[in-house]
């Protein structure tokens, strides 16, 4: 990709995270889970065509949204690496999120994955989170990683390059009987 298009590749993954932001109403503290396929971003077939300077420009784009607000991005890897995800140790630890052992290398992890782990400050990779919302560019399956109950998001923008994109946020279950009342109290 030349530069120009990593610019419009910038303004269009900041225009999707902020339309799942919004419709997420995340906190600070909460867990935004990535999967991402470089692969289906440049037009190829996922697993094939990894691209580290997408994977770059996507995670520097998320963070930019993400980071001002104190939420935490974690990055889902490839099936090569069990679907673990890059978080910081701190939100590790924070949260209770099992630690791993393996390094994301660009086609067992993936370039997104690769990028976070030199964006971040001291990165592991952990085997499971528990986020509150994510952005699944290009088919990868997060919901195994996002808090039940899980609600699709349709961002204004659907697709990335040649990735379909989807997202999810959650929100608490709904619980009662036929006097339950789901609206907030004013």
């Amino acid at each position: 990709m030349t530069e120009m298009n990593l610019d419009h590749l910038t303004q269009q993954v900041t225009t999707i995270v902020q339309d799942v932001l919004a419709a997420a109403k995340l906190h600070r503290g909460d867990v935004f889970v990535l999967g991402c396929s470089t692969s289906e971003v440049v037009g190829g077939h996922i697993g094939k065509n990894s691209d580290l300077a997408v994977g770059t420009t996507i995670i520097r784009a998320l963070r930019a949204q993400l980071d001002p607000q104190g939420i935490h991005l974690a990055v889902q890897g490839c099936e090569h690496i069990n679907r673990s995800l890059v978080v910081e140790r701190a939100v590790a630890a924070d949260k209770g999120f099992e630690e791993v052992t393996v390094v994301p290398a660009l086609h067992a992890g993936g370039a997104c994955s690769i990028a976070a782990f030199q964006q971040f400050t001291d990165p592991i990779e952990v085997e499971h989170v528990v986020a509150q919302a994510g952005l699944d560019i290009g088919d990868t399956a997060i919901g195994m990683h996002v808090k039940f109950v899980q609600v699709p998001v349709r961002p204004s923008i659907l697709e990335l390059g040649g990735a379909h994109v989807t997202a999810l946020r959650s929100r608490p279950k709904y619980v009662g009987g036929p006097r339950a009342n789901y609206d907030p109290i004013a």
